[in-house]
This record gives structure tokens, sequence and C-alpha cells, in this order.
């Protein structure tokens, strides 16, 4: 199936992106996902950036709230049970392999680019190492691709109760 054409973000999604970030967002080619707010919470990210240098994160996590909710997970020991699950259990194994390829594929689909052929993000497919990744992955393809990514999304739980994460002009 070929991809969709590809309208590119509005420039008040970026200003968006750019105030949850802290500074504009590069390489941005689409949004995502959205938060039930509204706002964009995982931006995709071209493949290689403008300047040419290959950028092997394609689902970059936005949201502040989501992005210290991960942290949070991560300082609590979080990715060192989930390595060690995944050295333990085969079919977690095989689905978080799966879940590289899912990644890998998403990514070619937009741009193959020989530098970064075989490198995902997170680790993926033998470590875990970043679970912003893992739950920008998970929102942008949704339930059941990414079991990290789901388990973290779970452990978060509503990040956007707070409300709208951005206020102010970007708010539009």
């Amino acid at each position: 199936m070929a991809e969709a054409a590809n309208p590119g973000p509005s420039p008040a999604d970026l200003d968006v992106v750019a105030a949850q970030l802290g500074r504009r967002p590069r390489g941005t080619r689409a949004i995502a996902h959205r938060c039930p707010c509204g706002n964009p919470d995982v931006v995709e990210t071209s493949p290689r950036l403008d300047d040419g240098t290959p950028f092997p994160t394609l689902f970059y996590l936005t949201c502040p709230r989501a992005t210290a909710a991960c942290s949070r997970l991560e300082s609590a020991g979080v990715m060192r049970d989930m390595q060690e699950r995944l050295s333990t259990d085969p079919v977690l194994a095989k689905r978080y392999a799966e879940a590289h390829q899912d990644y890998l594929d998403r990514r070619t689909a937009i741009e193959d680019v020989p530098e970064i052929a075989n490198v995902s993000a997170g680790g993926m497919p033998d470590r875990v190492k970043c679970l912003h990744v893992h739950l920008g992955h998970a929102l942008a393809a949704g339930p059941g691709v990414n079991p990290f990514g789901d388990e973290v999304r779970d452990a978060i739980g509503p990040y956007w109760a707070g409300g709208s994460c951005v206020h102010g002009d970007a708010d539009s």
C-alpha cells in the first residue's frame, strides 16, 4: 500500500510543539498522535534531517506531562524490570522484535536511510532503554504494536487529565 500524502504539521501545531519542547522541533514531518486535549503529543520526524543527518527516532514524544511520567517510571527502575522480562519471556521477546520491525517498516516507508537501516529506537529489539520512545511508538501506531509502549501508556494513566500542557498563544 502506498503511503498517503502527508500535508505536514500546521504552523499552529509546530508552535505548540515548540512550546512543549522549549525549542523549535527539527525534522517534524507529521503529527503522529494527538492528546485528548487536542494538542500534538507525538510527532513523526523525518528519517533524515534537513542537513542530511540520519535521524532514527521516527516517533518523538512531545507532551511534557507524558515525558515527565515516563522519566518517573525510568527512575523507578521499570526499564530494568522490562529488560529482565524480555530476557526470560520468549513470547514477549517475539512481540518486541515485531515492534522493532514495525518501527523500521514505518520509517523505511517514508525514506530509506542506509546508515540507520537496522536501527530502530529505545533499544529494540534486544534492550529496553527509553520509555519515551516506546510510548511515542505505542501512541502513534496504536494498541498491540509495541508491548512495552502499551505498558507505559497503561502505567502513566491519563497524563492529559489536568488539561492542556501548553497555554497561551500556542494553544490555538
